[in-house]
């Protein structure tokens, strides 16, 4: 492909500034339509953002011959089925996180992809953010020698009203250990690799929403790293906290999953901090990874089997089963 001709299905509140820009403003990308079944809400996005036409109906976004791949920005129940569609249409999927409700249902969206020959991508683009990369390099440099394991928490406050699909497990297929829970495991996988073995509990103790609100697991990657986590998401604000700790023989690597603090590299020889502005539209260098992949420059940094690995982590943490 000369330049990737984009159509998003679901332009909602994720593609206004997070995803939509980006596509037309990575070299060899074009954003060229949209779709959402409010055809008001389609055609002020479309508007607003340049976009040359809109649709409010999925197919015919995805049967438009000047369309070459279609990023899928709905709740995660769609997803599964908007891909098998796009795949049956000979394009390139990109879909956001969680990649599906099911284990069973990421599986199906594999094999449909498969079967047609097209790659299948997905969102977690903190791959693709400078401090993880960041990590990433300390780690692979042996910053902080062998590693030998990592400690995870996030609590973040209850809600006023949890009416959204992240709180509704048939649309999202559980709680907040999906829809946040999921980064933060995607995010290891990119920095320490598989995980072979996965025990946890998924709780509602509080009772604010039907759907998860402290989690605990206990987890072993295939290199043998140990790892432990908690998640909290009735907190009060003032206990919020949002921290990865990996422990090495020469060190400790401190960051954060979703806020703005600094990558903490703590050795022998001191501690040195590593900052960057957060990009304007943060799935922009996933996106870029992505283009350069179809254009046969490059490899994306998340695939379909990425992503996989990472909702059988959380599918057996929220049922209480082995992985």
């Amino acid at each position: 492909m000369n330049t990737v001709r984009w159509g998003i299905i679901g332009c909602g509140d994720v593609t206004e500034k997070k995803s939509g820009p980006a596509f037309s403003k990575v070299a060899g990308s074009k954003l060229v339509a949209v779709m959402r079944r409010n055809a008001g809400a389609a055609a002020s996005y479309a508007r607003r953002h340049g976009v040359p036409r809109w649709y409010d109906h999925a197919e015919a976004l995805i049967q438009d011959p000047e369309i070459d791949a279609v990023y899928i920005a709905t709740p995660p129940e769609t997803h599964a089925h908007y891909t098998q569609q796009v795949a049956m249409a000979g394009k390139p999927v990109y879909v956001e996180k969680p990649m599906a409700r099911t284990v069973t249902e990421c599986e199906a969206m594999i094999e449909a992809c498969r079967k047609a020959e097209v790659p299948l991508f997905v969102a977690y683009y903190r791959r693709c953010l400078p401090h993880f990369v960041q990590v990433k390099e300390w780690l692979e440099q042996g910053r902080i020698g062998q590693v030998y394991g990592v400690q995870m928490s996030l609590f973040v406050p209850a809600p006023v009203q949890a009416t959204d699909w992240r709180f509704d497990a048939g649309m999202a297929g559980g709680g907040l250990l999906y829809d946040l829970g999921s980064h933060q495991f995607d995010a290891l996988d990119y920095l320490l690799g598989p995980i072979a073995e996965v025990q946890g509990s998924a709780r509602n103790l509080a009772g604010r929403y039907e759907v998860e609100d402290t989690v605990s697991a206990r987890w072993s990657f295939e290199s043998g790293v140990e790892g432990a986590a908690l998640w909290c998401f009735v907190t009060d604000a003032a206990a919020k906290r949002d921290e990865i700790t990996i422990a090495g023989s020469k060190g400790a690597i401190t960051l954060s999953c979703f806020g703005k603090t600094a990558a903490t590299l703590t050795t022998q020889e001191g501690l040195s901090q590593f900052e960057a502005p957060a990009p304007a539209h943060v799935q922009e260098g996933l996106i870029r990874s992505i283009v350069a992949e179809l254009r046969g420059e490059g490899l994306a940094a998340s695939h379909g089997a990425s992503a996989l690995r990472t909702a059988r982590v959380i599918e057996a943490i929220a049922h209480g089963r082995a992985l």
